[in-house]
């Protein structure tokens, strides 16, 4: 047996006892923590078992076979053997993957130094893109307080300036621990200044945080690329308004596309485009391993997915509530100014994500 697994085992029994401990309830924080933890490794700790009733029954057929004579039993035992040791070498294959998904997200958030962001509109029309743009520029300002640095890659704006999309590149200490929290469907209600009426509109824009780790690697073929190269729109001088430097890519296989339109040379933004690529790639493999790991899981820290709604920034009561924590928060523009230090703190504590 994989001495990693019987430690993962034996934390799983461990978390177990404490949780159960009356004494250990009193603190909520640490409660918390370890409940989280322990959902985490519950169908792993499971799979662990299984794998050792396999390799038990694997050691009694050895035994059979070396005491049996009768032939036709002997063949018997041999397609039993065959048979288990299949299960087995599957199993223990499943549960690498798992072990080492759980791993990777784990270290992606205490150890991430660099994230993309991105926003993107949702329902909502111009408003919604208006409100893609609030929550770019209270990001930026959050950026800006804890010394991070903040780099557009690409956007697309509407005729308002609303953004229909942008990704941002993010560096700086526990940036990805911090802002993990932030994945998932922000909504907003408020009277659009070009409302007449004074009715309220209900607008929604997506974030989605990817880490970029720099030890891991992701393999993408030439082949599965579809590459083209424009030029890039606004600011930046006649380089970047005459030449072709902004760069599309599209994996084929699985139709994601990224685009990149920052640096003033073609083959810097094909390489931040790649970069951006591939954490994608990463991000995907990884929530495919965890969709394995269990449903329990999904509904005790939440997946990340875009459709989830996260949080309602409600204008007329000037309110902001995060419905993972059930918490609310006055003053939303002091919170839109970047002041985004409770609400991370309040989820922190609880475990979400």
């Amino acid at each position: 047996m994989e001495e990693s697994f019987l430690e993962l085992k034996k934390e799983f029994a461990e978390l177990g006892e404490k949780i159960a401990d009356s004494n250990f309830i009193q603190d909520q924080k640490q409660y918390q923590q370890a409940a989280k933890r322990f959902s985490l490794l519950s169908p792993l700790a499971e799979k662990i078992s299984q794998l050792e009733k396999l390799e038990k029954a694997v050691q009694q057929t050895n035994l059979l076979l070396g005491k049996e004579k009768d032939q036709e039993l002997l063949k018997l035992a041999e397609e039993e053997k065959t048979r288990l040791e299949q299960e087995k070498i599957s199993l223990f294959r499943e549960l690498e993957k798992e072990v080492e998904a759980l791993a990777g997200e784990e270290k992606a958030q205490t150890t991430a130094n660099e994230i993309l962001l991105e926003i993107r509109a949702g329902t909502g029309g111009d408003e919604a893109a208006l409100f893609a743009l609030d929550l770019f520029r209270m990001y930026q300002r959050y950026a800006e307080k804890n010394g991070w640095s903040f780099k557009v890659l690409s956007e697309s704006r509407d005729e308002l300036g609303g953004y229909k999309e942008v990704v941002v590149e993010i560096k700086g200490k526990k940036v990805f621990s911090l802002l993990r929290y932030e994945r998932g469907v922000h909504r907003v209600q408020r009277i659009p200044e070009t409302e007449k009426s004074g009715r309220i509109h209900t607008s929604t824009a997506t974030v989605a945080v990817l880490p970029v780790l720099k030890d891991v690697s992701v393999e993408v073929e030439e082949k599965d690329l579809e590459i083209s190269f424009t030029r890039s729109g606004g600011p930046g001088g006649q380089n970047v308004n005459k030449l072709e430097t902004a760069v599309r890519i599209k994996h084929l296989p699985t139709g994601i596309v990224v685009a990149c339109q920052s640096e003033r040379h073609q083959h810097q933004n094909k390489e931040r485009a790649l970069g951006m690529l591939k954490a994608k790639l990463y991000q995907i493999e990884q929530e495919k391993q965890q969709e394995k790991i269990s449903s329990e899981r999904r509904t005790q820290v939440g997946t990340g997915e875009r459709s989830e709604k996260i949080r309602t920034y409600n204008y007329p009561q000037d309110r902001i509530t995060d419905h993972r924590v059930g918490e609310s928060w006055k003053n939303i523009q002091k919170i839109l100014a970047g002041d985004l230090d409770l609400i991370i703190s309040s989820l922190s504590e609880s475990g979400r994500n």
